[in-house]
Order: C-alpha cells, then sequence, then structure tokens
C-alpha cells in the first residue's frame, strides 16, 4: 500500500490558494506540526479558526500534533541565528529519533493527511524532516510538497 503524505506552509499564501491546494490535492487531514499554532502571524491558521475552515470549506479534518514540533529551544536557536540550518536539521531529527514519532501514529491513518507548518517552501521547514523521516522508518511512503 502507498502512503501519501502531504506537507504545507501558510506562509506567502492567500487563504483562496491554501484551500484551493489542499482540496485539489485530495487531503483528508491537516496534521498541524507548529509548536505554537495560536500567534497572530498565523492569520487564518490560527488554533481556534483553522479546524472550523478546513471543515467547512474542504471537509479536512484537523489535528495538532506539537510532538512533531522542535522544542522551544532549538527553534529560538535557529531564529536567532545562534544554529544554522544544518545544527537545526541535526538537533530536530535526534529529537524525533528520540520521540519515536514512527510508533506514534500509524502509515493507514497518515495517508492522505498533510502537515502544516509556517513555512512557505519545504526545504527549510520540519514538516519535510518529519515527512522524510517517516519514509524512511515506513514502507511505500510518497510526499508531496503543496
Amino acid at each position: 500500500m502507498e502512503v501519501n503524505i502531504f506537507t504545507i506552509g501558510f506562509a506567502k499564501k492567500s487563504a483562496s490558494e491554501f484551500f484551493t491546494k489542499l482540496k485539489e490535492a485530495g487531503v483528508e487531514t491537516v496534521i498541524d506540526v507548529r509548536l505554537n499554532n495560536v500567534s497572530q502571524l498565523a492569520g487564518f491558521t490560527k488554533e481556534q479558526d483553522l479546524p472550523y475552515f478546513l471543515q467547512e470549506i474542504a471537509n479536512i479534518r484537523y489535528i495538532h500534533k506539537p510532538e512533531l514540533a522542535p522544542t522551544k529551544d532549538i527553534l529560538d536557536a535557529y531564529k536567532k541565528k545562534n544554529i544554522d540550518w544544518t545544527e537545526y536539521e541535526r538537533r530536530f531529527r535526534e529529537l524525533i529519533t528520540k520521540r519515536h514519532i514512527e510508533d506514534s501514529m500509524m502509515p493507514e491513518q497518515i495517508d492522505g493527511a498533510c502537515f502544516l507548518c509556517s513555512e512557505a517552501k519545504p526545504e527549510n521547514c520540519h514538516r519535510r524532516l518529519v515527512a522524510e523521516y517517516l519514509r524512511e522508518h515506513w514502507e511505500n511512503v510518497v510526499i508531496h510538497h503543496l
């Protein structure tokens, strides 16, 4: 069985573009992998609003899984430029390895799901690292960046 994992960031996207991409991809569940999903900077993706919008606009379920987010220490060190992306990636991969995220969910639960974070592109975002980590631990995972 093929497991399709999607990823998306909301930055630099209008609400129309964001929800259209999810609908057109056939996403069934959005898994919010942000540590902080209540910030004013989150706009239409704030914790109180996003589940409603996803359900009403696209009939998509919402789950917040902060255990798939970096710790505040790792995130702050990167944002303050105390560490570079290579070190951020090393620390985050170490963290999700310790957390055994591959055991906290089943591939069939993730099939058709989309990891949500704020970064516009996946290259320097932990949502990509989560998806790649799961691909390394599960069989037949295909990653789609929206």
